[in-house]
């Protein structure tokens, strides 16, 4: 199998380029690797889900924010259109905070509750000069509102504790398309509301793409969903890249122990058969004793090899050249080393 170099990609424009980013918290003895070596491409056409899926702890929500400029990197390089975002100056940094924005997991959080709901609108259009008069503010906000299916007559006088969940996801939708951008870094946007709206939300977020040329980067740790909508697809395994490819690919054949579990635990859409979605976790001394300079899925994995428990495995293309999968059992000559080392053994004793 071929190994995948880091920062390699199919084409030549991009509209956002993350390159072996690591972003790790505390210091030296007490160091936590949130994130490691992780590399993502979006091309600029055509708009595209890009999903980033993963357990709790996975590295999600750090990725995101590390996108959206709340945290600074440890290492590597995020690059929009080309610019290193490290070298920005106050206008391009303005220009960038425009053309990637933001929808988090949880909608009411976003709102002030003294205010009524039209004020999130008001806000990023002072902060971007979208409109010069209130006739011309009015029709950005009610076109925006269309495009998520609700009015303004309904929803704007309102103050947020009179909103469903539903609805108010979908006004920060509306609140950042209205922006016109070119990527949406949607942050679990359906976790907290109930299955009748999820729909709807991911509804909209499919138009927007295939309408609207936006593209989203779309965080969660449902693969239903993610299934259902995505293009392509990460899943992160503490803070390291597992698996990666298109979406349906991914769920259908996946590769990567830690994957193949995950698509395993999720319950069969049949009420006759029981539902089995435990998954059994190594003890906790097993867990405090492992080096971290392995493959981090060592504990839990049921292939394990002594060399995944000192050397971290590389993404290695598959099957399909675009799926790549971070395990060592698609490095072919380590097999063939492993089948001879075994054999020897064998015809020794």
């Amino acid at each position: 199998m071929t190994k995948q170099k880091a920062g390699e990609s199919s084409m030549s424009e991009q509209l956002l380029e993350i390159r072996d980013v690591t972003k790790t918290y505390g210091r030296k003895k007490n160091e936590v690797v949130a994130l490691q070596d992780f590399n993502l491409s979006i091309a600029k056409h055509p708009a595209t889900i890009t999903t980033v899926a993963g357990e709790s702890g996975s590295g999600k929500t750090t990725l995101a924010k590390l996108i959206l400029g709340f945290e600074s990197l440890s290492s590597g390089q995020i690059l929009f259109e080309g610019q290193d975002l490290s070298d920005v100056n106050h206008k391009q940094r303005k220009a960038y905070r425009r053309n990637v924005q933001a929808v988090f997991q949880d909608p009411y959080a976003v709102f002030n509750p003294f205010y009524r709901v039209e004020h999130v609108f008001h806000v990023i259009m002072r902060a971007f000069r979208l409109a010069d008069d209130k006739p011309a503010r009015r029709k950005l906000i009610e076109d925006a509102l269309n495009v998520v299916g609700l009015r303004g007559e309904d929803v704007l006088r309102k103050y947020p504790h009179q909103l469903s969940g539903g609805q108010r996801q979908r006004i920060m939708m509306a609140r950042a398309y209205m922006i016109r951008p070119k990527l949406i870094v949607a942050d679990e946007p359906v976790s907290m509301v109930d299955a009748s709206l999820r729909a709807a939300i991911l509804d909209v977020m499919l138009r927007l793409r295939d309408e609207m040329e936006i593209s989203f980067i779309y965080i969660t740790h449902d693969l239903s969903t993610a299934y259902q909508i995505g293009d392509q697809i990460y899943i992160l395994y503490q803070g390291a890249t597992a698996e990666s490819g298109a979406t349906t690919e991914v769920i259908d054949h996946p590769k990567h122990p830690y994957v193949q579990l995950l698509v395993d635990s999720v319950p069969a859409p049949d009420p006759g058969q029981r539902w089995d979605t435990d998954i059994e976790l190594p003890s906790e001394d097993e867990l405090d004793g492992f080096d971290t300079s392995g493959c981090r899925f060592y504990p839990r994995c049921p292939h394990r090899m002594e060399h995944c428990l000192t050397h971290r495995p590389p993404l290695y293309v598959t099957d399909q050249r675009e799926h790549l999968a971070s395990c060592f059992l698609y490095d072919d000559e380590l097999l063939a080393e492993v089948r001879r080392e075994t054999t020897g053994a064998e015809g020794q004793s």
